[in-house]
């Protein structure tokens, strides 16, 4: 396939996605574009998973630029404030000043570390998005970064639009299976959330998906992106549609919490759209009919629909209460209506979720 380039564009800035397989090749001219120079300092964050794979091919297609390392520990432990305290310090003591860039070479993790350090160096920095994970592509677009706090997930953060993505998906084939699954599992709310034909389309090609399928996995990755960019211009700071974004978010937040991050961040996802299609179909506002097809989805691309029994059903409950999303002692969930087509809505009763949660144990 060609490479495709899709227009981010916000209310801060516009900018662009270039996805393809292979296009780490114009990288160079890419970021010359941007005005970037050989004096332009920049700082690559990537982490120990990535770095022995990727971490040389990036600094040789970018060898005429002046740019610095910091790797970092693979998982969420690294959205910390000790780390994020530990680059701003490294960047300061390397004269890093307002037109240096930050380059995020990693999975969700590293773009949200990453884009949140640049949020706040200085005032603000500009920072560039190069994903190595099918999840990133949910995460690379739309400017949401930020850190966890031993509280809860993405508790201090910011929006911060970063200038430029680079999506080469020659980047993905190191992927471990669980970390493939994963991401499709975002790919796949994007579809439930906004776009019935394209989830039909995932359903039917799930075994190419999973399997890699260059040709079937830039189609996917390409129109997630749209979705996501879509919503994005229409809502840039979650006042409103964007919302739907969270779709399987609000359980899945507690799943990893409670998990201690044993569950990937898709494989939270997954659950919680098991959940809220359970909770949807509860509360009368789809058929049966329809949350068996989600669950059935959901299953082809070999994620998990169950929560363990070992989990504490209040603790679990704790965590949702501590969400952004729980507002005056009521939990607000985007919920689906039909395939495709979500919604949000208030007021849904503790008692309700606590039972939800319970049936689904096994």
């Amino acid at each position: 396939m060609t490479s495709k380039r899709l227009k981010i564009e916000t209310r801060d800035h516009d900018y662009d996605l270039l996805i393809g397989t292979g296009v780490s090749n114009q990288f160079a001219s890419e970021l010359q574009s941007l005005g970037i120079t050989a004096k332009t300092k920049i700082l690559l964050i990537t982490d120990h998973h990535v770095a022995p794979y990727y971490l040389e091919p990036v600094k040789k297609v970018l060898s005429e630029f002046q740019l610095f390392e910091y790797i970092v520990q693979a998982g969420e432990s690294a959205k910390s404030l000790e780390q994020v305290d530990s680059i701003i310090t490294y960047m300061i003591q390397h004269g890093f000043d307002r037109t240096s860039y930050i380059l995020a070479l990693g999975g969700g993790v590293i773009g949200d570390l990453s884009g949140f350090v640049a949020s706040i160096y200085m005032r603000g920095i500009r920072f560039i998005q190069c994903p190595t994970t099918i999840l990133a592509h949910d995460s690379s677009i739309g400017g949401k970064v930020g850190i966890n706090h031993p509280l809860g997930k993405n508790l201090i953060g910011a929006f911060h639009q970063p200038s430029f993505i680079l999506y080469d998906t020659q980047f993905l084939k190191t992927l471990p299976a669980k970390e493939i699954r994963s991401g499709l599992a975002e790919v796949v709310k994007h579809g439930l959330i906004a776009d019935s034909s394209f989830t039909h389309w995932l359903n039917q090609h799930a075994e190419s998906l999973l399997n890699l399928d260059f040709e079937a996995l830039n189609e996917a990755l390409y129109q997630g992106s749209r979705i996501k960019a879509t919503i994005v211009k229409e809502d840039e700071k979650e006042q409103g549609i964007r919302a739907y974004l969270n779709f399987g978010h609000t359980l899945a937040h507690a799943i990893e919490t409670v998990s201690h991050y044993d569950y990937s961040h898709g494989e939270a996802v997954a659950i919680g759209m098991v959940f809220a299609t359970r909770l949807s179909e509860r509360i009368g506002y789809i058929s049966r009919k329809i949350e068996d097809y989600y669950l059935k989805l959901i299953e082809r691309f070999q994620l998990p629909t169950s929560i363990p029994k070992a989990y504490n059903t209040e603790e679990i409950l704790q965590i949702l209460m501590r969400d952004k999303k729980f507002k005056q002692s009521q939990i607000r969930m985007v919920l689906p209506i039909e395939i495709g087509k979500v919604m949000i809505v208030e007021g849904i009763e503790i008692d309700l979720l606590r039972k939800i949660i319970e049936e689904m144990k096994a």
